[in-house]
């Protein structure tokens, strides 16, 4: 094995909240990946920091009476306590609000501007007349100026994934008094992206990303790069730029500059040499774990940086997708999360790492947890299989042959066809296909149990003379449970260390073809190594977080593609009367449907609201014929703002309900209703 030198890195956690297991995915597969590369004994640092800067973090620690200073402090400890516990061993754990990260994000920004990648122009801004500050993009909130969705934040959208400036969102609002923002002129420092046009077009295709991220990533290269804001007005916490008094650093430019901080700060502990893994001719590797929604900053802002300030870039950026519960995004910012925390006080977070494991692939689509397949797996996977393998063999060993492991090797092919996998398992971790290589160990697992459902050691050991072939079907097992343990050792290392424990061993390194089985060796008393996932421990955990997760729901869509809920869910977030207030419900009579070409969901009805008629698009066209509808009377939401669709514009909502497909219901008001009645 070749001693690689690798630096690796997940995306920074922001401090402003716990961790939730939505974050985890991402920290698990990191770590996971880190453990194989350190198991293989190729040289690798893992490398992670708190996020710390913004209006936000300002705005939290106001709301809570402390320092912003204070609040990064609680928060950091708080997040790295959730990361151990969960086994994600970081060589090293920051903070963005640190010396390095001012020393880096201060070089890096003097750099760009003597090569001439840094202008300043007065812009206009959104800013909060009630709360007498320009708004950050995150507290910005309207309709995405490139696909319409609703309820997206001002700096990018969840959506389709295009960023854009906060100007240029539709029904913009503030998040933080609900006012309009009006507009206002400042004077703000760009980053020329667009001065990287060829060099990112270049790096992008040559191998470092994901084909998926490559594709997306040249649609925003064809579509031409935009000048970057980097810079916010005071009141902000973050970094002042050097050579204006005033503003502040974005803190998406020093977000990111937090990698290398944190390496700094791990060099000066440890005697590294930074430049060895920084310098714009290193030949080490860098490898960047992050979400598939923040690709543009990595794939795009952040090699154009290092490049711009004659660093290096990444060898890598693997983006993964996001976690679902029961096919509903978690989102920290909307609150609809389950915390690290809250699983910790209930379940081992081994199961978690597994689970994890066995889900996730090299590409960026999402995963789901759903509790039934997590306790399936985990009951079935890791205590049915492998630790059973060596709950069923430890007891004859310990009892018959002195907790000792027989001289000889029974069944030299069986465990030579163990060892012969090892280099098809670590292409599927090396390669993030962590679900293939699940599948490949337990099916090991299997083979391993068949041999002792086949040898029956326990009726073996009611023959007399049978002793040596029941020392030897026992090794046997214990040594497969071994290698199964080896295997398993970057996703559950706690359970590999008990087991190493078990065995009487050091911490194993990756297998060989030319592994040597353990030949009479002494191991200790055998204790169970995981129980089964408990129901009411998943009970446990779904009460206390009953309040998030019933924010899952489905919000009512401007858009018609989504304007019938597709299943029964729980009631959504409480709501004022005053807010209900301000919607206008008139009787509708449908004068006129025809189907929309080119669309399989939309119909486009023209109705009669009393004073006016309105053209609605409605995503009812899977229960209704256009025939079904001229003439009825229905309820719409008259005061929507019109959206703009691909189809057309729509201008106003038809209301209904059901699960779907055909069973979908308008609402009919009973008889004496008449076009254009209020509903009171």
């Amino acid at each position: 094995m070749s001693d690689r030198r690798i630096l690796v890195t997940s995306a920074l956690p922001y401090a402003n909240g716990p961790i939730h297991l939505g974050h985890l995915v991402e920290y698990i597969q990191t770590d996971i990946w880190v453990r194989f590369q350190k198991q293989r004994g190729n040289t690798c640092y893992f490398v992670c920091a708190d996020d710390t800067h913004g209006t936000p973090i300002m705005l939290k620690a106001d709301r809570e009476g402390i320092t912003p200073e204070q609040l990064i402090n609680q928060i950091g400890k708080e997040h790295l306590a959730d990361f151990t516990e969960f086994g994600v061993d970081f060589d090293n754990y920051h903070s963005t609000h640190s010396e390095e990260n001012k020393f880096f994000s201060s070089l890096i920004y003097t750099r760009l501007r003597d090569a001439g990648h840094i202008c300043s122009r007065t812009i206009t801004q959104a800013f909060d007349p009630v709360k007498n500050m320009f708004l950050p993009d995150r507290f910005i909130k309207g309709d995405c100026p490139k696909c319409g969705a609703t309820d997206q934040y001002g700096d990018g959208c969840e959506v389709c994934g295009s960023t854009y400036s906060p100007t240029e969102l539709k029904n913009a609002v503030s998040a933080i008094s609900g006012e309009k923002p009006i507009e206002k002129d400042s004077v703000h420092y760009f980053f020329n992206l667009a001065d990287f046009t060829r060099m990112l077009t270049e790096w992008t295709s040559a191998g470092h990303l994901q084909v998926e991220v490559r594709n997306k990533l040249a649609e925003w290269l064809d579509s031409g790069l935009q000048q970057w804001d980097i810079s916010r007005d005071a009141p902000y916490f973050g970094f002042e730029i050097p050579d204006a008094p005033g503003k502040y650093f974005y803190v998406w430019l020093d977000a990111p500059i937090g990698y290398m901080a944190s390496f700094k700060n791990l060099c000066d502990k440890q005697g590294l040499d930074f430049d060895e893994f920084w310098a714009k001719d290193s030949s080490t590797e860098l490898y960047h774990f992050i979400g598939k929604d923040i690709i543009y900053f990595h794939a795009l802002f952040w090699p154009a940086m290092l490049s711009g300030a004659r660093f290096r870039t990444p060898s890598a950026i693997f983006a993964h997708g996001f976690l679902t519960v029961n096919g509903e995004k978690m989102s920290k910012s909307r609150g609809t999360f389950i915390t690290a925390r809250t699983y910790l006080e209930q379940l081992n977070p081994e199961y978690l790492r597994y689970y994890f494991a066995a889900k996730l692939n090299a590409g960026v689509d999402d995963i789901d947890l759903n509790f039934d397949d997590f306790s399936q797996r985990v009951n079935s996977d890791l205590v049915g299989k492998v630790v059973n393998i060596a709950s069923r063999c430890s007891g004859f060993i310990s009892k018959r042959f002195a907790s000792t492991l027989s001289a000889a090797c029974s069944e030299p092919a069986l465990f030579q066809e163990f060892t012969g996998t090892n280099g098809q398992i670590a292409e599927f971790y090396e390669t993030r296909e962590f679900g293939k290589a699940m599948r490949e160990i337990m099916a090991l697992a299997d083979k391993a149990n068949q041999y002792i459902d086949e040898k029956k050691p326990w009726l073996i050991a009611k023959q007399e003379g049978k002793d040596t072939e029941l020392h030897d079907v026992c090794s046997m097992g214990i040594n497969l449970f071994r290698l199964l343990a080896a295997f398993l050792r970057p996703v559950i290392p706690a359970l590999a260390k008990e087991a190493e424990s078990f065995l009487n061993i050091g911490p194993q390194n990756w297998p060989t073809a030319d592994t040597q089985p353990l030949l009479s060796q002494a191991i200790n008393a055998f204790k169970p190594l995981m129980t089964r996932v408990e129901a009411d421990k998943i009970a446990a955990i779904v009460e206390a977080s009953k309040e998030n997760l019933e924010k899952l729901t489905t919000q009512i869509k401007r858009d018609a593609k989504y304007c019938v809920s597709t299943k029964f869910e729980p009631i959504a977030d409480i709501i004022e009367f005053d807010d209900f207030a301000k919607l206008d419900l008139r009787i509708a009579k449908i004068i006129k449907a025809e189907h929309v070409e080119g669309s399989d969901k939309l119909l486009q009805l023209t109705v009669d609201i009393g004073d006016e008629t309105r053209n609605i698009l409605a995503g009812i066209k899977s229960a209704y014929a256009p025939e079904d509808l001229e003439g009825r009377l229905t309820l719409v939401i008259a005061n929507l703002a019109p959206r703009k669709m691909r189809f057309g514009t729509s201008e106003g909502m038809v209301l209904a309900a059901g699960p779907g497909g055909k069973d979908i219901w308008i609402l009919s008001p009973d008889k004496g209703a008449i076009a254009g009645m209020r509903v009171k």
